[in-house]
């Protein structure tokens, strides 16, 4: 015979399970947006980090939950917790205000090559479709380069500043236009080039442009290579020369080290856009990894974005960017 007090027993017991199980969804999602918010990540939560746009549509999951289950103090947590997440990933797909500007269009492509190993054809289609003025490659090889100018590419963009180099380290800027006081350097960590040049756009002011390709912290023991090399790009000048920074910089916005190079004056073109949540890098050469957005324009805040679309280049681990710029006038 079952008792009124054991089926309050009972009745307390599950309640008890419910609040348990609201927490202990809760919690992780906590950790997670205390870790992305204060710019924590350290050791293998560096790799862990650049899938917070996932963890912050997983977090609504621990609030439908507390609802569902009316634990009114999981609820609030959650909510502020899902808030909060969503808040700092959910701006990049929306379009923000640009600063009016009256100089000329510039059509900037980057793509990170795969150790030279992209489909060369698909690329220069991708220049001549898009009329692309600038095209900045990472992991450019002399075999890619020679296969590039045979399709063609010195006619579309016959100025350039290029450092091919067998494997992964060779860096490359073409432009439609001329380039000066240009060159390379060499990235302490995993010893990427970085080649640059300054471009002289008919009606813009000078504009230097460099195809950025910090260290991969692919494990815990390169991750003082990759904050060096992150640390030691190029800051924007907002009192001085226009520039931007283009390529595959092997972190999400995200990573602090990332936020941190933006905030010296930069603008990164896919979240300008909207489409900041356009993956860059993951599946794409079979691996069963999410998409992730490693591949940035960054660009100088006084020049305005009109457009940002990621387009797929066989034989690359990654997609190409490309965006549409305006210029301020000279």
């Amino acid at each position: 015979m079952i008792t009124t007090t054991d089926a309050g027993r009972a009745a307390a017991r599950t309640r008890r399970i419910a609040t348990t199980a609201c927490w202990l969804t809760v919690a992780p999602v906590a950790a997670w947006a205390v870790l992305r918010l204060a710019g924590l990540e350290r050791g293998p939560l560096v790799q862990a980090v650049a899938f917070t746009p996932y963890i912050a549509a997983a977090s609504l999951v621990p609030l439908v939950l507390a609802l569902a289950l009316r634990r009114r103090a999981a609820a609030v947590a959650a909510a502020v917790i899902a808030l909060a997440l969503v808040g700092v990933v959910a701006p990049r797909a929306v379009a923000a205000g640009q600063p009016e500007v009256g100089g000329p269009t510039l059509r900037l492509l980057t793509a990170n090559l795969l150790v030279g190993g992209a489909d060369p054809a698909r690329l220069v289609e991708l220049v001549r479709a898009h009329r692309v003025d600038v095209l900045a490659v990472q992991e450019f090889t002399p075999g890619i380069a020679a296969e590039l100018d045979r399709l063609g590419l010195a006619t579309l963009l016959p100025y350039r500043e290029l450092n091919p180099e067998v494997g992964t380290t060779g860096s490359g800027v073409y432009a439609r236009f001329p380039l000066s006081e240009g060159g390379f350097r060499r990235n302490p960590g995993f010893a990427f080039t970085q080649a640059y040049g300054t471009l002289a756009v008919p009606g813009a002011p000078p504009l230097r442009v460099e195809s950025a390709h910090p260290a991969a912290p692919y494990a815990v023991e390169a991750l003082p290579d990759w904050w060096t090399d992150l640390r030691g790009q190029p800051p924007a000048t907002p009192r001085g020369r226009l520039s931007i920074l283009a390529g595959d910089f092997n972190a999400t916005l995200d990573h602090a080290p990332l936020r941190e190079l933006i905030a010296t004056g930069y603008v990164d073109a896919a979240d300008a856009a909207g489409a900041g949540l356009a993956g860059t890098w993951g599946p794409y050469d079979g691996d069963l990894i999410p998409p992730v957005t490693i591949d940035h324009v960054l660009v100088d805040r006084r020049i305005a974005v009109r457009s940002v679309a990621v387009h797929p280049v066989p034989g690359s681990d990654h997609r190409a960017v490309l965006a549409e710029l305006r210029l301020p006038a000279a």
